[in-house]
């Protein structure tokens, strides 16, 4: 049986374009014209996938997806915004109603079909836990600079896939400069120190387990200290690959904070990665950054569609770039957008909390959460999208 397609929009002829476009492709298409008349349809036909206008005379597109949303019958419906709006705080906003991806008018009829294409192989994936036996897929997270909110990614990452039902360990790479147990309540941890240093053939997931920390909530660490003679340490690029094939054994996800920018290890690193989340700020000079390294890693990397850009906002910009010229100068879709609010991630850390758990319900909870929910499903799902 065809997918069906509920596609939302005050424009008739837009109207007519897309669902002209989606029967072409093999699926059913319903209509609706005004925010209340999708409501009621989505309610009463449960379509697999709503392609939903945001500027709509009697509701807008976010309030609609806000109540579709909040809706026990309609809330796991995958959602596509669409609207003629570019700027990112728009994206921004279509996130944070519950969207599931963003779209800008016009777009090209071939993308809105991979877009749907994908969003609904998602959607169907298996939905088993990956905390069963075998190995291990890795994700791993980079920042294009430092303070772009690398770490706070791979620690909500890891805590929102062990808060769903996952058995993942979060591995800090960051020799000399983590972190991370001290913002978990860890202390100075130096774990990965004291695994790493160790010759290749020792490096074994018995010898890792004495090493690993947990977290009160449950969640798995091999950690770095921010002991400056770490960052002094002579490793070889075979040992940190050694210990992310026997965590690999260990844990489901492995999430790796790799840190910032492309070194001798951070390359042998992205390279063990199933996916890869390339994380930067929205600015001009990040942004140039960003696209190096992006062409660096696409000499390495086979595919580039499991190579993510994340796009962290901590402060509105007074002139910042819109996602479209992002993407366009990126030559990439942006994967994500979290807006995180500097005041949730300063309490989180006195909490000595992951966010996505210190707070569920907050905007950058629930945006990092979905991205988590995303790469899980990416890493059932092989070839879920093609590359650019």
């Amino acid at each position: 049986m065809a997918e069906k397609i509920l596609v939302v929009d005050d424009d008739l002829d837009s109207l007519k374009l897309i669902g002209l476009m989606l029967q072409r492709n093999g699926y059913e298409v319903s209509a609706a014209s005004a925010g209340s008349q999708a409501l009621a349809k989505a309610t009463s036909e449960r379509p697999d996938l709503i392609i939903l206008d945001v500027m709509m005379p009697d509701m807008s597109g976010l309030e609609v997806c806000r109540r579709l949303r909040k809706n026990p019958d309609t809330k796991a419906i995958p959602i596509i915004m669409f609207t003629a709006k570019t700027l990112i705080d728009d994206k921004v906003a279509g996130f944070e109603a519950g969207a599931d991806d963003y779209l800008t008018k016009p777009t090209h009829p071939a993308e809105l079909a991979s877009r749907v294409k994908q969003m609904l192989a998602r959607s169907a994936a298996p939905q088993k836990s990956a905390s069963g036996g075998g190995k291990g897929p890795t994700v791993g997270v980079i920042g294009v600079k430092g303070g772009v909110g690398t770490s706070t990614i791979a620690t909500n990452i890891a805590a929102a896939r062990h808060a769903a039902g996952d058995n993942p360990i979060l591995a800090d790479f960051r020799l000399g400069v983590g972190s991370t147990g001290l913002a978990l309540g860890l202390g100075r941890t130096q774990g990965m120190a004291n695994i790493i240093s160790k010759p290749v053939e020792e490096i074994k997931p018995k010898l890792i387990e004495g090493e690993v920390v947990s977290h009160p909530t449950g969640l798995r660490t091999l950690l770095s200290s921010f002991r400056p003679r770490e960052a002094a340490m002579n490793v070889s690029g075979d040992a940190a690959v050694a210990v992310v094939r026997a965590l690999r054994a260990m844990a489901k996800p492995v999430v790796i904070d790799i840190g910032s920018g492309l070194n001798h290890m951070s390359q042998r690193l992205q390279a063990e990665c199933d996916h890869l989340i390339v994380v930067m700020d929205p600015v001009h000079v990040t942004l140039n950054m960003a696209r190096e390294m992006l062409q660096d890693l696409d000499t390495t990397r086979t595919d580039r569609s499991k190579t993510h850009v994340v796009v962290v906002n901590r402060a509105a910009s007074s002139a910042p770039p819109s996602w479209s010229e992002v993407e366009q100068m990126l030559r990439r879709d942006i994967r994500a957008i979290i807006a995180l609010a500097s005041e949730l991630a300063l309490n989180a850390q006195q909490a000595q909390m992951p966010i996505v758990l210190y707070q569920p319900t907050a905007i950058a909870s629930s945006q990092m959460t979905k991205l988590a929910d995303d790469i899980a499903s990416r890493l059932r799902t092989p070839a879920a999208e093609p590359a650019n």
